[in-house]
């Protein structure tokens, strides 16, 4: 085997693939790997750039390369950027030398590895987030179910936390005793969830009121602890952008150019990257913009 400069991992459930070339870009090796013998052959091959793409378990596997003795660089790259090089049929090994010819390109853009730490907020982000989704299609579905026994009641949470136990009870609406028993069961589920709910905001509240980033980040108008703790949570110091709007861009703030022939043509925005940002971001503009229009003089409403 020759002296390996560059490598491409491409990661799966159980077999990787790995394409190595050397620093003249000749193909070295092209192997398939078991999952447990990732890392050992890693370890005894000389320090080289290793590139994989940002996928499921990515994280994981940059970390654990880059803490072998063997001294590797380990750079991760999104998927948009290594597929216009996958050569013919889509293949593991294709995928493996696609990635390794990006990986060596200067101008590539790389994502940054995340840590154990930045993983664990962003599960909790996930976790709640997913539990919100499910309190308001619950909400929704008492509503639908209360309107179909003539009961209406307003839209948000808010009207069904405070309405809805008194509709169970009250004798005189005309509910059956089976509509009590399942709503009964709904809210029950809804209080569960609203527990659920309180318990991961509960936990992101005390990370953003601990940790000096997200401190320095809710000093901005309309940032809070659940935007400042995503933020952390997705790009960590942030180093890695060279100004504000490069950090915009990659959350799909900016606007997309379809130019040609001299004209440039602007659109709306790209929507790109990490969506759960870009909404809290946008919502908390909103609520600025919102309270300085109606009360310039005043101070900044509450953040999120």
């Amino acid at each position: 085997m020759g002296i390996v400069c560059c490598i491409g991992l491409d990661i799966a459930k159980q077999y990787f693939q790995v394409h190595g070339v050397d620093k003249h870009g000749k193909d070295v090796f092209n192997k398939k790997l078991k999952r447990g013998a990732v890392l050992a052959f890693f370890a005894n091959l000389p320090t080289s750039l290793v590139g994989l793409e940002a996928c499921g378990g990515a994280h994981y596997w940059a970390r654990e390369i880059a803490k072998l003795d063997a001294g590797h660089t380990v750079k991760m790259i999104s998927p948009r950027h290594v597929k216009p090089f996958v050569l013919n049929n889509k293949t593991d090994a294709a995928d493996a030398r696609a990635i390794c010819e990006v990986v060596g390109r200067p101008s590539t853009r790389f994502v940054t590895v995340k840590t154990v730490a930045q993983q664990d907020m962003s599960a909790w982000h996930r976790i709640r987030e997913r539990k919100v989704r499910e309190r308001t299609s619950l909400v929704n579905q008492v509503r639908a179910l209360l309107m179909e026994q003539g009961i209406v009641i307003p839209k948000g949470i808010t009207y069904a936390r405070r309405l809805l136990p008194g509709i169970i009870e009250e004798l005189e609406n005309g509910l059956s005793l089976q509509a009590r028993d399942y709503l009964s069961e709904l809210y029950a589920e809804f209080v569960d969830l609203d527990s659920a709910v309180a318990k991961y905001e509960a936990k992101i509240m005390v990370y953003a009121k601990n940790d000096d980033a997200c401190k320095r980040l809710q000093k901005i108008p309309g940032v809070g602890p659940l935007t400042a703790t995503a933020i952390v949570a997705h790009v960590g110091s942030a180093t890695q952008f060279k100004n504000g709007r490069a950090f915009a861009a990659s959350l799909g703030l900016t606007p997309k150019e379809h130019s040609s022939g001299g004209k440039q043509k602007l659109m709306g925005i790209s929507k790109r990257g990490n969506g759960c940002i870009r909404r809290l971001l946008i919502q908390g503009a909103r609520i600025v913009t919102r309270y300085a229009l109606l009360r310039p003089d005043s101070q900044l409403p509450s953040q999120i």
